[in-house]
């Protein structure tokens, strides 16, 4: 394990223990470790302590042991069963942290602008946050030598309500650092380790915050600084801010800080791997005379994961902002700053091109990867230009398609059966086919239980919050009463959630009202929950929702179809949990891999999905359903044909299967099962990142 700031971890567990009964001692170290959070028991121990306090601080151990009543931490105390559990719970996660290193190398260095780790660390979005925190706990399940480098958001993302006309609000909340599981990172001298980066018109100076991720730091970086203007420090404010010029300082901060704090903390990595362009300028931290020198020192070690599919959707930023941003830099480095730039442009000879942190990423490193099968396609055709003199079958952008945390994401009644019937310590052989072929020997009747245990959990959910969000915007009373009655543990129920963008195609859903209403209104019954985040700047993403929230006065389906706001790691994992049919509709090929329909697989779900992203490698015929992933620039003709398909795959396949209770709905469960938990598992995904990226061998 990497013991930079390992000292900060252990007092902050003494001074949380000093106010607990020495019985509960253990729980303070238990608390500043978030492999608790994937222990099968880790979360129902604290949540034993005190329940209504866990769910008010957000599953927040650190804040449930500081804010708990003396009379419940007494109680904890007298509860010897509790006891046995909370001390079982502490040696499993101590004997994780002493197993010996999977490698002998130097660790990975894992650079990300956002990681989903818990929803209790609101340092994330969405999608890639959840890759990067699904990867960073598969390293430390697999004892890889590895640290993980982003930034703390004191505000984190946006919250998001929906108002009474349908529009989406934004609002955003100040996150207490003293109050997370996390350690300010002190020097011998007691004061906090700081990293200062140059930009055009002050130094930033950013402080470091451990948190222990299992047996992987994450280094937070956080701008919350004395010596900062309040510009300064606002830039770590919020995550994916609008404002051009804060954005430009947090990715300084990321690659440039980042690697600073590596050095100061004597971490030296093996392998860099950038998730996302948005520390590339880190590159410009490695040695060298020259830039060439400079260039062929980061792409010694560096490796590269792009995961947008449109050149569009690549950060770029005028020359003249990236220039006055890295002016002082260059300058102390004595580079050229015309050569420096061009590294950004695809076509280096363009000064009016504007200069893109995805060609400055792919430049600096030896291999650079897609995340799936399809999006490698797309992204070689995308980025061929950048070698002129290759053709397209030979630009060296290979693939890592995506996978996810087996233990985060599998609901526990499904993980229960699981343990029952796979062999011990299946899940630590995730990755591997053979360990599926055990589903074959759950009988039908158990698998059907777990399932409707699971869809319970999620009709609970809905029940609790759909009447809280329609009295906050003011609905009225029978429309809040029916959200009450709302959803049905024994009704098809399908889930579409995920960020809301335009090319995610909601509307599809929609796209022929009456057919939609016949579904949710019809003698056999379908149940559909949305949820989703738009940007704030996402205008037509806005409208989207609006769209979709008007469908709920139509009669009969007030308590059939439901918006669920502020969508977060909590809740995505009760939806992927309880959700028979996960429906996915991107316009293709827009979608680079998608992890949420893999997270619905591990628990039962079967995908409704376009072939676009993983689905495109997933689908066989007997897994789940699939419409057509050809490209069409018709997009008007295209969505009424998808649209249409959609309704039919529902009217005449899905619906009648799940009711027809003939064995079809199970046997196609187990076939998802056993052909997509294996591959699209992050054991499988770590693997193939040390087979194709992090081997020394690797290089473009």
């Amino acid at each position: 394990m990497i013991d930079a700031g390992r000292r900060d971890i252990e007092r902050a567990i003494a001074g949380l223990a000093a106010r607990l009964p020495a019985e509960l001692e253990v729980l303070a170290r238990v608390a500043y470790d978030y492999a608790w959070s994937w222990d099968p028991d880790g979360p129902d121990v604290f949540a034993a302590i005190d329940p209504d306090r866990w769910i008010a601080c957000g599953a927040n151990p650190v804040r449930l042991l500081q804010e708990a009543a003396t009379q419940r931490l007494e109680a904890a105390a007298a509860d010897g069963a509790l006891l046995e559990r909370a001390a079982a719970l502490d040696r499993r996660l101590a004997e994780h942290r002493a197993a010996p290193p999977s490698r002998d190398d130097g660790p990975v260095a894992y650079f990300c602008a956002e990681y989903a780790i818990h929803a209790s660390l609101p340092v994330y979005s969405g999608g890639l946050g959840a890759l990067a925190g699904d990867l960073v706990k598969e390293a430390s399940d697999r004892a890889l030598p590895f640290v993980a480098i982003g930034l703390l958001y004191r505000q984190g993302y946006f919250r998001q309500r929906i108002d009474l006309s349908g529009w989406q609000r934004e609002y955003w909340l100040d996150t207490d650092a003293e109050r997370l599981p996390a350690a300010l990172i002190r020097g011998e001298d007691g004061e906090p380790v700081t990293v200062s980066v140059p930009t055009h018109d002050e130094e930033i100076v950013a402080q470091i915050w451990r948190v222990d991720v299992g047996r992987v730091p994450l280094l937070l970086l956080d701008a919350e600084r004395p010596e900062n203007s309040a510009f300064a420090r606002w830039t770590t404010s919020q995550l994916y801010v609008g404002s051009p010029e804060v954005r430009l300082n947090q990715y300084a901060l990321l690659g440039i800080g980042g690697r600073r704090a590596l050095a100061a903390l004597r971490i030296t990595p093996e392998v860099i791997h950038l998730n996302e362009g948005h520390a590339a300028f880190g590159a410009l931290e490695e040695p060298g005379a020259t830039l060439e020198e400079l260039v062929e020192h980061s792409r010694a070690h560096t490796v590269f994961t792009t995961h947008t599919p449109v050149p569009a959707g690549n950060d770029a930023y005028p020359s003249s902002e990236v220039g006055a941003l890295l002016e002082p830099l260059i300058a102390t480095r004595g580079l050229d700053e015309d050569a420096v730039l061009a590294l950004g442009r695809t076509h280096p000879d363009d000064e009016h091109e504007p200069f893109g942190i995805t060609q400055l990423a792919i430049r600096t490193a030896r291999a650079t990867n897609a995340v799936s099968r399809r999006h490698g396609e797309v992204a070689r055709e995308m980025w061929q230009e950048l070698w002129p003199d290759r053709p397209l079958h030979d630009v060296p952008i290979t693939h890592v398609t995506n996978g996810v945390h087996v233990p985060t994401w599998l609901g526990r009644p499904m993980r229960a059966l699981l343990d029952q019937h796979l062999s011990a310590g299946w899940i630590t052989r995730a990755a591997d086919p053979q360990t599926w072929a055990g589903v074959d020997a759950i009988s039908d009747e158990a698998l059907l239980a777990a399932r409707r245990e699971q869809r319970a959990a999620l009709v609970d959910l809905v029940r609790e919050r759909i009447p809280r969000d329609r009295l906050g915007r003011g609905e009225e009373r029978s429309f809040v009463e029916a959200g009450e009655a709302a959803f049905d543990p024994d009704v098809l129920t399908i889930g579409f959630a995920r960020r809301v963008a335009t090319y995610k195609r909601l509307g599809l859903m929609v796209h022929d009202a009456l057919r939609a209403l016949d579904l949710l209104r019809g003698d056999r019954p379908v149940q559909l929950i949305i949820a989703g985040k738009a940007h704030p700047k996402d205008e037509p993403g806005k409208q989207l929702i609006q769209q979709l929230m008007h469908l709920r006065g139509a009669e009969g389906t007030q308590s059939r179809v439901v918006f669920l706001a502020d969508y977060d790691l909590a809740s995505a994992a009760k939806l992927v949990g309880g959700c028979d049919v996960w429906a996915n509709l991107p316009r293709p090929p827009l979608e680079a891999s998608g992890t949420s329909g893999m997270k619905s697989v591990l628990n039962g779900g079967l995908q409704l999905s376009v072939l676009d992203g993983w689905w495109a490698e997933a689908y066989d015929g007997t897994n789940g359903w699939a419409l057509p992933g050809e490209v069409d620039a018709d997009h008007q003709a295209q969505d009424a044909r998808d649209a249409a398909m959609l309704y039919r795959l529902l009217e005449d396949e899905i619906v009648p299967e799940f009711y027809a209770g003939d064995g079809a709905w199970v046997r196609r469960m187990r076939a998802s099962l056993k052909s997509l938990a294996p591959s699209f598992s992050a054991t499988r995904m770590l693997a193939d990142y040390e087979r194709k990226l992090y081997a020394s061998s690797v290089r473009a």
